[in-house]
């Protein structure tokens, strides 16, 4: 199903702006010349009706009557236990979805979430927007031509800020740091290295802030392939950091190593504001390109760069994580068909 009968602009709503993305999005579609950001429902009026004002558009109380007012597509970035609930309503209204990360809070929710959009013909992304920014790209490439040889290891970060509210809810979240920042180093390695995960190992704990989920963790994983690779996911960033974190990688291989920093392009801002100094990031958007390709997907009736399974594939690693935590051993990856 595509969406060319529609006119020139893609006409899109936004469900929720619950996750702090959602805004970085609305924003990226209002930049684009062949779409057009036609509506917010959110289910907290406060919050959406002042989004609706911001971008210039149209707040909706309920989900159900944006998504019969004509929508072509949604972006979806409610409380990660929310996304099916969400996705599987746009999929039986025809509505194509951009869903946050991660795709679920489980396994199962996924697939439903999966085989719903593919019963009705609609394209289901994943919000990765880290396949899209200059340097990963490059880096991926670099890999595909040979530079470093045979890639032996990887060695990840993703740090950052602890983001408060409803994040540190689990019925909400689904977990804490380890859910939040390895669903997208995991996109990453299955995507650069053209592979799956064959295990992980994980310890993970709570460090830096007093509550009971987790904000820390140390995780190694084995590929299909025999590459061995270790992610540090947290929330170890302090309030007044001047960013919100990072995303780096060390890809080491018979012939030379990549190093690669996702977010290194900025500038240093000093003021007088609660952070006295800021990273402001320049350069091209990745989330303006994450939607764009969306955009274009959906239009063209093709593929977007990560889709509903490749959610899927990342969510199992990080659910696979916290077995092993739990279990003190091994946890090895039992993907399920979809």
């Amino acid at each position: 199903m595509t969406a060319e009968h529609q006119g020139n602009e893609l006409r899109i709503g936004a469900i929720s702006f619950a996750h702090m993305h959602a805004h970085s999005y609305a924003r990226a579609v209002c930049a684009l010349p062949d779409a057009k950001l036609v509506g917010v429902a959110d289910e907290d009026e406060n919050r959406g009706r002042a989004a609706a004002e911001q971008y210039g558009t149209r707040y909706f109380s309920d989900v159900d009557q944006l998504l019969g007012s004509g929508v072509d597509a949604v972006i979806v970035c409610s409380e990660n236990a929310r996304h099916k609930e969400h996705v599987v309503m746009a999929a039986r209204s025809d509505v194509h979805v951009l869903c946050e990360k991660p795709i679920a809070v489980t396994v199962s929710d996924g697939v439903e979430m999966i085989e719903a959009c593919r019963v009705a013909g609609v394209s289901l992304a994943t919000a990765f927007p880290v396949r899209h920014v200059p340097a990963i790209m490059r880096a991926k490439q670099m890999v595909d031509e040979g530079k470093v040889g045979e890639v032996l290891a990887v060695k990840a970060t993703n740090h950052g800020r602890m983001p408060g509210g409803w994040f540190i809810k689990r019925e909400l979240s689904g977990g804490g740091a380890v859910i939040d920042h390895t669903v997208h180093v995991a996109d990453l390695l299955r995507w650069i290295l053209k592979d799956e995960f064959k295990s992980v190992y994980a310890e993970i704990d709570t460090r830096f802030h007093d509550f009971d989920i987790d904000d820390c963790g140390t995780l190694a994983f084995e590929m299909e392939k025999g590459i061995f690779a270790t992610l540090d996911p947290s929330w170890s960033r302090p309030r007044n950091y001047p960013t919100w974190g990072d995303v780096a990688m060390e890809i080491i291989g018979t012939d030379g190593v990549i190093s690669v920093d996702a977010f290194s392009q900025h500038l240093v801002e000093i003021g007088d504001s609660q952070r006295p100094v800021r990273y402001r990031g320049w350069g091209d958007s990745s989330d303006l390109a994450l939607v764009a390709d969306f955009v274009s997907a959906v239009r063209e009736g093709s593929r977007p760069a990560a889709d509903g399974v490749d959610g899927l594939r990342a969510l199992e690693v990080a659910l696979a994580a916290y077995e092993s935590a739990s279990c003190g051993d091994v946890a090895v990856l039992n993907r399920v068909d979809c």
